[in-house]
């Protein structure tokens, strides 16, 4: 199969299959097993590869740089996967693709790097890890997906095993770095919720609904970003592996398996895989960067793990 029938095989959209049978499955103590695991797997490979944005920002990318490699990574990819399916958004779909490529991509990346440059890594990591408290709300608010305290616990202890990781020394709080560290989650929260409300438009596939999106942020980002850092620097090969990384397998792959995941997977449990992000740059810096790891950074990854893995399960209530 070529790459190009490939591609296009994944932008068809799946016919829809009905089960005549309605036979219930049983449920274990940790609830249904037929949960879709491998759907998981694939979903959670989208906050893996953003957890690599850390090392490559650092050892491949022009420093001082954080809006322009946003642009870098969305818009690119989002006019590729235009340019490849040829499907335009129709009637409301304009403004709604407008506000999710905004809310996940545009915004998040924005208020992300103001955090970033305003906070210490630690404390932006930490306010980050606060999304699926977030997203429970509006999950509520909005779905009425009713947060359970199982999930609710693992939240509050997924914040607290990313804050062992990643805080260290002395804390330098700013007012707005501490607002930008905190709607930046939100953006990126409320966008995941209103894809789950919205869906994706009927007869449109995966690559289309995420090249809108991708294009869509990408804009919003683009004159943000000459105001505020001007015209792009030349780029030498390190530079282009890095862009080519982030933009091809950080943003474009990424984040088609993670609209696939939003859009058939819960949103409680599935708020919850961008914490591996954290987690894989505490990893990776300790691999590639020969950042030691204290024994309070270790439990931190263990919990975080944990808590990843315990909110993709729904306990059976008892009798």
């Amino acid at each position: 199969m070529t790459t190009q029938t490939a591609l296009a095989a994944a932008d068809t959209p799946a016919p829809r299959t009905v089960d005549a049978s309605h036979t219930p499955k049983p449920e274990s103590a940790l609830g249904d097993p037929s949960r879709p695991w491998g759907l998981i797997a694939l979903t959670a490979v989208a906050p893996v590869t953003w957890g690599t944005t850390y090392v490559v920002t650092t050892e491949l990318l022009p420093p001082d740089r954080p809006l322009l490699s946003g642009v870098l990574r969305a818009l690119p990819a989002g006019l590729a996967l235009l340019a490849f399916t040829r499907v335009l958004p129709r009637g409301s779909w304009w403004w709604r693709a407008a506000v999710l490529g905004t809310l996940n991509i545009g915004a998040f990346f924005a208020l992300l790097f103001v955090a970033a440059y305003r906070l210490p890594g630690g404390v932006a990591a930490t306010l980050g890890a606060v999304q699926p408290l977030i997203v429970a709300g509006l999950a509520f608010a909005l779905l009425r997906e009713r947060p359970t305290p199982w999930r609710l616990g693992w939240g509050v202890a997924g914040v607290g095993g990313v804050a062992l990781m990643v805080l260290q020394g002395e804390l330098r709080l700013d007012t707005i770095g501490i607002v930008a560290g905190i709607a930046g989650p939100a953006a990126m929260g409320s966008g995941v919720v209103l894809t789950k409300r919205w869906g994706r438009p009927e007869g449109v596939g995966l690559l289309s609904f995420t090249g809108w999106q991708l294009t869509a942020g990408g804009l919003f980002l683009l004159p943000i970003a000459l105001i505020a850092e001007g015209m792009p620097p030349a780029l030498d090969a390190p530079a282009i592996a890095g862009y080519a990384w982030l933009s091809i397998v950080g943003t474009l792959l990424a984040y088609a398996l993670w609209f696939q995941g939003l859009g058939r997977l819960p949103v409680g449990p599935t708020s919850f895989l961008p914490l591996l992000s954290p987690v894989v740059a505490t990893v990776l810096g300790w691999l590639i960067l020969n950042e030691a790891l204290t024994p309070a950074q270790t439990l931190g990854f263990a919990l975080a793990l944990v808590s990843i893995a315990a909110a993709q399960l729904t306990p059976r209530r008892k009798g």
